[in-house]
């Protein structure tokens, strides 16, 4: 009778997040709730705990990022991207998803890569590169920034007191590792992806669309960063200067204020760090803070925090209540081969479309299984497998602004444009992550 409850409940959990993320939007967090709503009051269950560290993070780096792009900083980097990129077009399934994946970096979401993505399918085309091998592995680059980047709500949550903070394990530490392993991993992509599909000038669809003069030159906009918002620059400097400060003070806790011999937490370091940057960004790029709130940035950034509200919530509540059942049931399967925890990471993550959340969810479950903490900060890339599934919001517009054709969805669904690249990224990177912790931890 108890392993049917349990099973039931399951099935009510994988349920809402199913309908959760059919809804989009900020209904994943809302059927978590509903979740949280059922096993509490239908099935008796203690609820889990908040992930409210988190959520203040999510919401103190989307406000610094939120201001940055009232401030004209956003378009002022992507300028001196687009320069950069038209520069060198002939390496542009090299460098474009270098390009995205140092702005997620910078940033802390991958939303920042929309507007890259049609200055990278238009290079793409008139240098006769098909778009489609750019544009996958540009856009599989932004969400593999967010694992790694200083100012993510995931690596905040996985580094966080009740997670891998706990355990030695820092923001050097994190950066050590995934920025290697994520540079190489979007190399290797590159070079595979730059062989893959017919050349342009051989793609059927292409050829349809040339003839039906749907590819007719359009006039560029001008991209000169010169003519910006004047004050856009100091704005990203404000913004780099938050960054500077969250790495120095994670790297040198003695940097820190102490309470009882106890360096303050990252979490709180962020979290005030952050928004004060917010209102040094509005102070010095002359911002209307009302901007701030109707830009996409803030509006992303608001969505994962609900969505992580519920869904988290419900993942800690189901897990607490059944800790010794799901315990025993794979007891010293993922201690004694702890790569295989990258397998529920990738799968709930496909579910949850956000690594924070399902970092929130699992991390926990990891170390209580007895996964070695070196080996969860091996496997964080795995976070990123959202992409499994067309339909996240970066893989849609990577598909509509190639005029192309040529990225695209396939019969199956599954076999779409960013399937390769994702699985190469995530597989490279957690191998080179592995190397990287046996040889110098």
């Amino acid at each position: 009778m108890a392993t049917i409850l349990i099973i039931l409940q399951l099935l009510i959990v994988l349920a809402m997040i199913f309908i959760g993320a059919k809804v989009g939007g900020i209904g994943l967090g809302i059927y978590g709730m509903v979740g949280v709503f059922i096993l509490v009051f239908v099935f008796g269950l203690e609820p889990g705990s908040i992930p409210i560290d988190v959520m203040l993070i999510i919401v103190s780096v989307i406000t610094a990022s939120s201001a940055l792009q009232a401030a004209g900083g956003m378009d002022y980097m992507v300028n001196l991207a687009v320069r950069f990129l038209k520069k060198h077009p002939s390496r542009i399934t090299f460098l474009a998803p270098l390009v995205t994946w140092l702005f997620t970096h910078m940033t802390g979401t991958a939303h920042t890569c929309y507007a890259l993505l049609p200055i990278i399918s238009e290079i793409a085309r008139k240098e006769k590169v098909r778009p489609e091998r750019p544009l996958s592995i540009a856009t599989i680059a932004a969400s593999l920034g967010c694992t790694g980047s200083p100012v993510s709500a995931a690596t905040a949550a996985i580094i966080s007191e009740e997670m891998l903070g706990a355990k030695g394990i820092g923001l050097m530490d994190v950066m050590m590792v995934t920025v290697p392993a994520s540079i190489m991993a979007i190399l290797v992509a590159s070079l595979v992806q730059n062989y893959v599909g017919k050349p342009l000038e051989k793609d059927p669809e292409y050829q349809r669309r040339l003839k039906e003069g749907y590819l007719a030159d359009e006039a560029e906009e001008d991209m000169d960063p010169q003519h910006a918002n004047p004050h856009a620059r100091w704005a990203v400097l404000a913004f780099l200067l938050g960054e500077v400060l969250v790495l120095l003070f994670g790297i040198f806790p003695t940097l820190r204020p102490s309470f009882d011999g106890v360096p303050l937490n990252m979490s709180s370091i962020i979290e005030m760090v952050m928004m004060s940057v917010a209102a040094l960004i509005l102070l010095v790029g002359k911002a209307d803070v009302r901007q701030a709130m109707q830009g996409n940035v803030f509006a992303s950034g608001m969505n994962a925090m609900v969505s992580i509200f519920g869904v988290a919530w419900m993942g800690s509540t189901f897990f607490k209540g059944h800790n010794a059942a799901i315990l025993g049931s794979v007891e010293g399967t993922f201690e004694a081969y702890p790569l295989l925890f990258a397998v529920p990471l990738f799968v709930f993550s496909i579910m949850l479309f956000s690594q924070a959340a399902t970092a929130k969810m699992l991390y926990p479950v990891g170390l209580a299984m007895g996964v070695p903490p070196l080996m969860l900060l091996v496997v964080f890339p795995a976070l990123n497998g959202y992409f499994f599934l067309p339909n996240y919001p970066t893989e849609v517009a990577a598909i509509g602004f190639d005029r192309t054709g040529s990225t695209r969805i396939g019969k199956y669904v599954i076999n779409h444009s960013f399937q390769l690249s994702g699985f190469i990224t995530t597989i490279v990177s957690i191998a080179v992550g592995y190397l990287i912790v046996t040889l110098f931890y």
